[in-house]
């Protein structure tokens, strides 16, 4: 999937097996990885990250965006699926912003998520479906289909929803795990610049239910498709991969404890 590069600022033409061996020289460990073969994480800076994973006994290597994102989701889980050909990451399905007794408890914003996590190692085994997990993602363009203004949505009922937002998980079996397609008004754009292929990167903040969510499009996709460059106010359909970490709500060790000893 090396056209997920792209959406960081790679460009097609990127010497991506150059790029691998620069993670595996000067990244660091990527905590909740390994141990075993090569799990190597490099900091591009304002958040963007690259990932290198091989496995032991593979003969290639896999390389990944990631985006260490500030924003905190609530999802209620429904199933956590593990990766068979993915032994480090989970694939999180569940429902975002979940009811709670909190005056801000987002009261019919809610809709289904999927989104794979990195940290699987993390994760209790058994967690009770309804668990709450707050998690950190951002989704990764697979296709963009439209990009423009608001006003000529490709289907009017989007704009009556919450946001005037469509969310839903791809759900074929041909789909890779954690793909969402959606239909989402840009709020802001902040511009970043990958430091090792000197482009510009943008930073997508869209108005989803409850709370944003963060995306990154590939420009050269974009050009080909004759589609301009997110702005804000207008709308940005297609289809995301959403990946991210569990930044809250994990039982404690001593409730663990507790579990075990009674």
């Amino acid at each position: 999937m090396d056209f997920l590069l792209e959406c960081i600022g790679f460009p097609p033409n990127t010497d991506f097996e150059a790029l691998a061996h620069k993670v595996a020289e000067q990244g660091e460990p990527a905590p909740w990885r390994g141990p075993a073969g090569v799990h190597r994480q490099l900091s591009l800076g304002n958040g963007l990250e690259l990932h290198l994973d091989r496995e032991e006994g593979q003969d290639f290597h896999s390389l990944w965006p990631t985006f260490r994102s500030k924003q905190r989701l609530r999802v209620a889980l429904e199933e956590l699926r593990r990766l068979p050909d993915s032994p480090f990451d989970a694939l999180l399905i569940g429902c975002a912003n979940p009811p709670s007794l909190e005056p801000d408890s987002f009261e019919g914003q809610q809709y289904m998520l999927t989104t794979n996590l990195h940290d699987r190692r993390r994760i209790p085994r058994k967690l009770q479906k309804g668990h709450v997990l707050a998690v950190s993602i951002c989704g990764f363009a697979l296709d963009v289909s439209y990009c423009g203004p608001n006003e000529y949505v490709r289907d009017q009922a989007y704009l009556d929803r919450p946001r005037g937002a469509y969310l839903a998980p791809l759900g074929g079996e041909e789909d890779p795990g954690g793909c969402m397609d959606l239909s989402l008004r840009v709020r802001e754009v902040r511009h970043l610049i990958n430091p090792i292929s000197g482009v510009p990167v943008d930073l997508i903040e869209a108005d989803a239910p409850g709370r944003p969510l963060q995306l990154f499009v590939s420009p050269w996709q974009l050009a080909e498709d004759d589609l301009q460059a997110p702005r804000p106010g207008w709308r940005i359909e297609g289809s995301f991969l959403f990946s991210g970490r569990v930044a809250g709500g994990l039982p404690s060790a001593t409730e663990h404890l507790r579990r075990n000893f009674g």
